[in-house]
């Protein structure tokens, strides 16, 4: 069953985000963790010592595992960040900078 259907939720049009530029259809007022979650994406950031594969785990912005690249903009944290039309995730290595 649908979990809309459960609480008779009547979301907006969904709207497209990219995830390493792939297409990503999101409901809106979603988080980028929830929007990730929704496509199927468990695991969005690797460690800087060891390469482990991290995703969301407290889920209220306490433990920053869920770090990500948003437009551009590094170590955002997914649980937190509520996506809207266009915006561009990018999945981060370690601290997200560059070289």
């Amino acid at each position: 069953m649908n979990p809309l259907d459960l609480v008779r939720a009547e979301p907006g049009p969904s709207f497209t985000v990219t995830l390493d530029g792939r297409d990503i259809e999101v409901l809106p007022g979603r988080t980028v963790a929830a929007a990730l979650w929704a496509a199927g994406v468990t695991s969005w950031r690797t460690t800087r010592d060891g390469g482990r594969p991290r995703g969301v785990f407290c889920g209220i912005g306490v433990c920053f595992d869920c770090l990500v690249i948003v437009n551009d903009r590094p170590n955002q944290r997914a649980c937190l960040v509520p996506l809207a039309p266009g915006d561009s995730i990018r999945t981060q290595e370690g601290i997200g900078h560059d070289g």
